[in-house]
């Protein structure tokens, strides 16, 4: 007689086990020990007397340049997530319609070349290009001798140059993931009862790939919310995001209360971002 089998929600629980395992110790103790830490008065760490308040949070709705700070932080990212999303849809639909075959991947690879770069490499390098009598404008003189510097380092169209650098190839690599499972037969249906290529684009390729459109703009914009590498080395002192506020508060000010609580409270408003997107969304969905 052979033993008795498991019921399927033991076997399932089992398999699962190590996820939650991680989850619990790499994502959820961490979060926990920092939200508590954002109630404290003073940082854990020395023989200061600990004790609980709402002040760090109250910081957030009584300073005004906190939400001069905030504004500024999703502009940058709104900007960084708009860029990304139209090019890389329309890189990832050249690359997944233009019938180069094995060629994809050369260029495909290229994309991801970012990804394969050390990330203060990457942003350094930019330095070099944007700044005053860098390299654009040793292009541009080249050119036009008479022309002003067009250098714009130190400015926020150039953190968000970094950043559209270092996130496009999320945006390439779903929407081209989105396109590729698009049958032609569609397009070239639409194609045979004459429709235009705007009207192929605008009612067919964007609808369909809509969710990989979608899940590029997620990966992009939370993070992109939170950096302070790029901000900090191409912003300068136009580089004062969510993001460089915490890491001060951790680093410089040493006040962890202060950054967990700004962590928790940028964590909410992107929170709050998505869930008023997905409900549009899924009402668009059922309409």
């Amino acid at each position: 007689m052979g033993g008795r089998r498991l019921p399927p929600w033991v076997a399932t629980t089992a398999l699962l086990l190590p996820a939650y395992g991680w989850l619990l110790i790499a994502i959820f103790l961490p979060l926990g020990a920092m939200f508590l830490f954002s109630f404290m008065t003073a940082t854990p760490i020395g023989n200061k007397e600990i004790g609980y308040t709402l002040d760090q949070y109250k910081i957030f709705f009584t300073q005004p340049y906190m939400w001069q700070v905030a504004s500024w932080t999703f502009q940058i990212a709104f900007a960084t997530t708009l860029i990304c999303a139209v090019t890389g849809f329309l890189a990832a639909l050249a690359l997944a319609r233009s019938g180069l075959g094995r060629s994809q991947w050369i260029f495909l690879i290229l994309i991801l070349l970012p990804f394969w770069t050390n990330g203060l490499v990457r942003i350094f390098s930019w330095t070099m290009v944007i700044r005053e009598g860098g390299f654009l404008d040793a292009v541009v003189q080249f050119i036009l001798p008479e022309a002003a510097s067009v250098g714009f380092l130190y400015s926020r169209p150039a953190i968000v140059l970094g950043l559209v650098h270092g996130y496009l190839p999320y945006m390439v690599l779903t929407c081209y993931i989105a396109i590729s499972t698009i049958d032609d037969a569609i397009v070239e249906a639409a194609e045979s009862l004459g429709a235009r290529w705007w009207t192929i684009l605008g009612r067919i390729l964007i609808p369909m790939a809509a969710p990989g459109l979608i899940a590029g703009s997620v990966l992009i914009f939370v993070p992109v919310v939170g950096a302070f590498m790029e901000p900090r080395i191409l912003g300068g002192p136009q580089g004062v995001t969510l993001g460089t506020v915490i890491e001060d508060s951790f680093t410089q000010g040493f006040n962890w209360p202060q950054g967990a609580a700004l962590s928790f409270m940028l964590l909410a408003v992107v929170l709050a971002i998505f869930a008023t997107f997905s409900g549009v969304l899924r009402r668009n969905a059922e309409l």
